[in-house]
């Protein structure tokens, strides 16, 4: 059995013992890492109110697969996804930071975000790493950290 097949198996285990119907759980190859898709009726028992059950969920998959697979020495590097949550929220995140990006750029001024948990903060500080004229940063404390993205004056002024 590969160490994707026993990830596999474990979420599948997993679901099981909680009592959530899932019809699959699918294995999906992105750039970065590796996606385990589980298609569900009860998605919103997984996916919880802002995805906080989601977030545990792909902590706890994680560490019971990181201890059945002690052995290998190839890093885990993957996410539990359900009914492709992920994704979606990942290009909603996407396009409003870029809407509030251009919304600096057209008032040459600093565009505040909403609060936003650390992965989503990471998926924005990421999407604005290579814009020169953009910069990000974290403000605020706990459940109201937030991004603001700030307009930076430059002679080649990148888009995206």
């Amino acid at each position: 059995m590969t160490q994707h097949e026993k990830i596999k198996h474990t979420i599948e285990e997993f679901l099981t013992r909680m009592g959530i119907a899932f019809e699959e759980v699918s294995l999906v190859e992105g750039q970065d890492q590796l996606a385990f898709v589980i298609k569900s009726s009860e998605s919103h028992l997984l996916i919880g109110s802002r995805g906080a059950h989601i977030s545990a969920l792909n902590h706890l998959i994680k560490r019971i697969a990181g201890k059945q697979l002690e052995s290998t020495d190839q890093p885990l590097n993957f996410y539990v996804d359900i009914n492709d949550y992920h994704d979606k929220l990942t290009r909603e995140i996407k396009n409003k930071a870029h809407i509030l990006a251009e919304r600096a750029r057209s008032f040459k001024t600093n565009v505040e975000m909403e609060p936003m948990s650390s992965y989503e903060r990471m998926i924005v500080h990421t999407f604005f790493e290579n814009i020169k004229d953009i910069e990000t940063e974290s403000t605020g404390v706990g459940s109201q950290r937030r991004i603001v993205l700030k307009y930076v004056s430059t002679d080649e002024g990148e888009k995206f």
